[in-house]
């Protein structure tokens, strides 16, 4: 079996200021973020490239899913320190929504603000960071026609403070107004507003339906944005993967981690706190151990951890571009460890067998929609 270098791809961005012993370890490391940082995929049939993995921004800001309810500055900074190291290591590619973050949570502060304030932080330090935005349109109710699509863009551009975004995608599908959804996506494209469109939480039937009317535009469709980990499978068994595959559409996959659940920290006497501890019971937690175990004995064969074994899995699965959650810089960085090696062949099949064991939670309910 093929062993992975163990080596953090930014750790020693830090330790080259401190010590000039380092030079040596240093250089090896800026090689490894870098290949990362280069070693981009061209999102569906755009022009877009984006890096092989990228940072979800749910929790930033948010105050009625994460973070136990509350937002403090404490946060604020730790959010911050997620957004540089992911730079360091050369992840930069970053997901967010108008919703994230909502001003109806009290207390909550919107995630498109926060990483358009990050980034502007960024460029006065770095003024030739490249960083790849992804935002969403949230279909709701009374949103209709397609202006409804460039008015929100605009709001989200505002908070970001830029002029334009790489991908803009619509969140879930609307219960009613899906055809002008599609065509605002394809006027902000040609208004010069995005460089790629996409969507999220689109079935198969409404992925094809979205990819043909903007195919007569002759705009692709980027991507879909689902619900896709090792014990969440559903993209396998209902069609979208393959239908992505077969389009050229790329599978962006949000909860890789199963919102941290397989990252090993939890245990049936210690289950997640708030909503998602109504999800991942100590039941279900109990259930999930010998695969836990599993891929721990994996990890340890590569000094890789679980989170880096899963999220790897995913990016085996080809056209997969997974966007952990990063609340903080250790999480940043460890998530850069998932790319640069490879489980084997039959270590994928093995953990996919093994996680067919497990009932699935169940998901966003807009993916039945």
């Amino acid at each position: 079996m093929a062993m992975a270098m163990n080596v953090s791809p930014c750790f020693c961005v830090a330790s080259n200021r401190r010590s000039g012993n380092r030079v040596r370890a240093v250089a090896s490391e800026d090689l490894v973020f870098s290949k990362i940082k280069d070693d981009k995929v061209k999102l569906g049939g755009s022009d877009l490239e984006v890096t092989r993995l990228g940072i979800g921004a749910w929790s930033w800001g948010d105050t009625s899913y994460w973070n136990n309810f509350e937002w403090d500055d404490r946060k604020m900074k730790a959010a911050k320190a997620a957004f540089d190291t992911s730079v360091d290591c050369g992840i930069t590619f970053f997901d967010t929504a108008e919703v994230y973050g909502s001003r109806f949570s009290f207390g909550a502060i919107n995630s498109e603000t926060l990483l358009g304030r990050f980034i502007k932080e960024r460029k006065v330090k770095d003024p030739e960071v490249e960083v790849a935005v992804a935002t969403k349109y949230a279909a709701l109710p009374w949103r209709l026609g397609r202006q409804s699509v460039l008015t929100a863009l605009k709001d989200s551009l505002n908070r970001l403070g830029l002029s334009s975004v790489e991908l803009y995608q619509l969140h879930w599908p609307g219960i009613w107004g899906n055809e002008g959804y599609i065509d605002g996506l394809g006027d902000a494209v040609e208004q010069g507003l995005v460089k790629a469109v996409g969507v999220s939480n689109y079935s198969a039937s409404r992925l094809r339906d979205a990819y043909e009317k903007l195919k007569k535009r002759g705009i692709p469709l980027a991507s879909n944005q689902v619900n896709y980990s090792l014990i969440y499978r559903a993209p396998e068994e209902n069609g979208v993967k393959a239908a992505c595959d077969e389009l050229g559409v790329t599978l962006i996959a949000y909860s890789p981690i199963a919102q941290g659940v397989l990252t090993g920290k939890y245990t049936p006497e210690n289950p997640p706190t708030g909503p998602r501890g109504q999800i991942y019971t100590p039941e279900f937690l109990t259930k999930l151990q010998p695969l836990l175990n599993r891929i721990k004995e994996m990890g340890d064969n590569y000094s890789k951890t679980n989170t880096q074994v899963v999220l790897n899995w995913l990016v085996a699965q080809e056209n997969v571009i997974p966007i952990p959650g990063a609340k903080n810089a250790q999480q940043a960085e460890e998530f850069a460890g998932a790319l640069g090696w490879r489980l084997s062949s039959e270590e994928i099949d093995e953990l996919r067998s093994l996680a067919m064991e497990i009932k699935p939670v169940t998901g966003f309910p807009v993916e039945k929609l």
